[in-house]
């Protein structure tokens, strides 16, 4: 958009006609007074003869926009509407002044524009509040099929998939291997952020893993649902359009490999990646060596490079030129990418410019397909608003743990690293960050560990009653022979029901069972944080006696309970603060 379509200036920079209000922390649109205007209201534009409305355009099953261009009335764009109790427009021919920078208010934009995962797509969408209905007509929806949670909640952990496809559709993409892909899940990445915002992790699924895709109830074009059936020891990509998978299978997919159940998911393409690199002026990315690959058509010399459009696709695309040659090379290379990306949109040269925060948010909508959860902008700038609480140096970027395929003679598939994978899945899980954080945290946790130091009662003279808050049927009595026959805790019964559900398993003791807690938080591998202070009850036999109380996070007899609190050795991570330079 030009400045004679944005603000009516001959020579007025855009830029400045955007100016900061110190009261609300936002950027809002300053125009000069606009000479006398004729009363008489110009035509509205006829509809089209198809029906279909010139703002939305036709939308294809998926939701996306085919001809959704703005006719908006020639030589100006419609502004949009000034915010009630906004300060009063400068006098003619003067321009509008921003106020001295201030902290706080650096701060509240950084909000504003904090959801800088998802090819940062989301930030641009959360900074983009001055024109919500034409970027709202630019959002592609498509059904969750009831796959996901229902959608990220503000006081809970949040889980968003992330899939880029390789399908070539947009202006020069067909010249990119497989013109004709029906857009498998490429690239994926299960974002999990903390509950209290303080970290987050960024999980890449391979392409090449072997899983099984469950059965995957689909909305069709004409609104009714058809269940493509599963198929095991596949590829995952084809978890995405293959049989006419939809991302809500992906979602299924991803739910039944980790046991993480997603909020939203959100879909791009080839074109996200030149369209958002161009908005921010290019990303800064290095590499350790020359690169010159044929197939993806790039090729850069050993060094720092700011790289847009075309050429950031190529490097996102590359894989033979750098690692091993294979995917899972690609995949730290794009994992770079993205911590580039992320860093250049929280600078101060991206939040600072109002243009590039209308290219981002024009270009990130466009780019952008999302559940049917997610589906206007009201939703995503309160999602940005929550990602961007998270600190990059907090954001830490991993893989899935896998092996070569051992039934492979020549490999070209991994399967699940069985000593590692499992103990990644929990951490996310069990909502454990892959990096220190706040030394009020690690005080906390010293606390709660407190309780497992200590002398332990013998395992004879350890009274409990077991009660099932979640667990599987049939838990408790399971739990009360394991106890009895093979610990020595015979002074145990088996209670029924608990009286609610919990999430986690819990032991409550007074403070004089505290050595006969500790024995049997020893033997059923509780950690700290399920041994709950508080009081006695009395058992059948009338003596006092600890409760233990089985919750959803039970996996049966013998297991331990106790969540990992650090990445197991030998996992690869990196964090999105730091720049590395790809080998």
């Amino acid at each position: 958009m030009d400045a004679q379509g944005r603000g009516r200036a001959d020579d007025i920079d855009p830029a400045d006609q955007w100016v900061l209000n110190p009261n609300t922390g936002e950027y809002e649109l300053r125009l000069p007074p606009s000479p006398p205007q004729s009363g008489v209201p110009s035509p509205r534009r006829p509809p089209a003869s198809d029906g279909v409305s010139p703002a939305r355009g036709r939308r294809d099953a998926g939701g996306r926009t085919e001809a959704g261009s703005r006719t908006d009335a020639p030589g100006r764009a419609a502004p949009p509407r000034r915010r009630r109790g906004a300060p009063e427009e400068p006098l003619p021919g003067r321009r509008g002044r921003r106020p001295a920078k201030k902290a706080a208010k650096g701060k509240k934009v950084l909000l504003w524009t904090g959801g800088t995962m998802a090819f940062v797509l989301v930030a641009g969408a959360g900074g983009a509040y001055f024109y919500i209905e034409h970027l709202n007509d630019n959002i592609a929806s498509v059904s969750d099929d009831g796959a996901s949670t229902g959608g990220f909640q503000k006081d809970k952990a949040i889980n968003i998939l992330l899939i880029g496809t390789d399908k070539r559709t947009g202006k020069g993409n067909e010249d990119y291997g497989d013109a004709g892909s029906v857009g498998h899940a490429d690239t994926t990445i299960l974002l999990h952020v903390s509950k209290d915002r303080s970290n987050a992790t960024a999980l890449s699924i391979p392409r090449d893993l072997i899983v099984d895709v469950p059965d995957c109830p689909t909305t069709q074009e004409d609104g009714t649902q058809k269940v493509i059936p599963g198929t095991q020891k596949v590829r995952f990509n084809t978890s995405l359009g293959q049989d006419g998978r939809t991302p809500s299978c992906t979602m299924r997919t991803v739910t039944e490999l980790t046991g993480v159940k997603p909020d939203n998911f959100m879909v791009a393409d080839f074109n996200a990646v030149k369209t958002l690199t161009s908005a921010v002026g290019g990303v800064e990315v290095c590499l350790g060596k020359d690169i010159d690959d044929p197939d993806s058509h790039l090729k850069l010399s050993k060094g720092t490079h700011t790289i847009e459009g075309e050429q950031a696709l190529a490097f996102v695309r590359t894989r033979h030129a750098v690692g091993f040659g294979g995917d899972l090379s690609r995949i730290g290379l794009q994992q770079q990418f993205l911590s580039a990306l992320m860093r250049k949109l929280k600078s101060n040269d991206t939040l600072t410019s109002p243009s590039k925060m209308l290219d981002l948010a024009e270009a990130g909508t466009k780019a952008l397909t999302v559940d049917s959860q997610l589906d206007s902008i009201g939703k995503l700038k309160d999602l940005g608003l929550e990602l961007g609480k998270l600190n990059t140096k907090n954001l830490t970027f991993t893989t899935t743990p896998v092996i070569d395929n051992p039934t492979e003679k020549v490999k070209s598939t991994v399967v699940l690293n069985e000593s590692t994978a499992p103990q990644v899945f929990d951490m996310i899980k069990n909502d454990v960050s892959f990096t220190a954080v706040k030394e009020q945290k690690k005080k906390e946790a010293a606390a709660v560990a407190a309780r497992l130091k200590g002398t332990k009662a013998p395992a004879s003279e350890v009274r409990v009653r077991i009660l099932n808050g979640g667990a599987d049927p049939g838990s408790a009595q399971e739990t009360l022979s394991w106890l009895q026959v093979e610990e020595g805790v015979t002074k145990s019964e088996n209670a029924g029901n608990a009286p609610a559900e919990l999430a986690k398993t819990t032991l409550e003791y007074a403070p004089d069972q505290a050595d006969q807690a500790r024995r049997l938080a020893d033997i059923m591998g509780l950690s700290g944080s399920a041994m709950k202070p508080g009081e006695s009850v009395q058992n059948a036999q009338g003596l006092p006696t600890m409760t233990l109380t089985l919750g959803k996070d039970f996996k049966g007899a013998g297991a331990s309970l106790t969540a990992p609190s650090k990445a197991p050795e030998g996992v690869q991570k990196s964090t999105a603060d730091k720049v590395e330079c790809a080998e």
